[in-house]
């Protein structure tokens, strides 16, 4: 072999391993300048971050931007939600070890393997059928995720009652038919998208019905499929 491709495959290999401590120092920045900064402090959801890269979950032409703090764009109408927003959810959604969860907006994966990694049980639904596809791709391997490619507000009933229902995005509405799916006493985590304003809420499932609030406004991506029905007025 010459001299001249051993310099090439070594240049290589040290491109791949620089790639990859900035993708790693990335992560810390986010965890650092982000999540601790907004209220994301528990120690077991701060490790998980720290752990699960979610450049994995890009397209290679959208990896640059894995930690910016905003949403980074996977198609024509999809995005990644926003860190912040999605490990807000994460903490008020206090997910336990062995804990059933339905996760609606899977998109390319990154909330499931988060909450497959503090132990949950996830049941994964993504509309999209390219983005499942990435997704399977990018959790393949992964213990404790179940993947369907399903209408959001349609869900998994197969596998209900949950502990915890995720929607990794914002909705108008999120339809009784999910709520449903909640054991009584299980928490909701979603965004509502009120008059262009998104709020990040929790609720929980009551043996009367379900009531939930706002617990802080921060940008998410707004999911298919959860428009509140119009109303007749004059």
């Amino acid at each position: 072999m010459s001299i001249a491709v051993l310099l090439r495959q070594h240049s290589h290999a040290i491109g791949d391993f620089m790639t990859e401590q900035n993708f790693t120092a990335m992560r810390r920045a986010m965890v650092e300048s982000q999540l601790r900064t907004s209220d994301v402090n528990e120690p077991y959801i701060i490790e998980a971050f720290l752990a699960e890269p979610r450049e994995d979950y890009l397209p290679p032409e959208r990896r640059s931007a894995a930690y910016i703090d905003r949403a980074v764009p996977l198609s024509a109408d999809r995005a990644l939600n926003p860190p912040i927003a999605t490990a807000r959810l994460v903490v008020e959604a206090a997910p336990r070890a062995g804990d059933k969860v339905l996760l609606i907006g899977a998109a390319t994966g990154y909330a499931a393997a988060l909450l497959a990694r503090l132990g949950c049980n996830v049941t994964a639904v993504e509309e999209d059928e390219s983005l499942a596809a990435l997704a399977r791709t990018a959790l393949a391997g992964k213990a404790g995720i179940t993947l369907h490619t399903a209408p959001h507000a349609v869900g998994a009933p197969a596998g209900a009652p949950y502990d915890i229902l995720f929607i990794d995005g914002a909705a108008e509405d999120v339809p009784q038919a999910l709520i449903d799916q909640l054991k009584v006493d299980g928490r909701a985590v979603f965004a509502r998208l009120e008059r262009g304003v998104t709020r990040l809420c929790v609720g929980t499932r009551t043996t009367g019905g379900f009531g939930a609030r706002a617990f802080a406004d921060s940008e998410a991506v707004t999911l298919p499929g959860f428009v509140r029905p119009k109303t007749f007025s004059f």
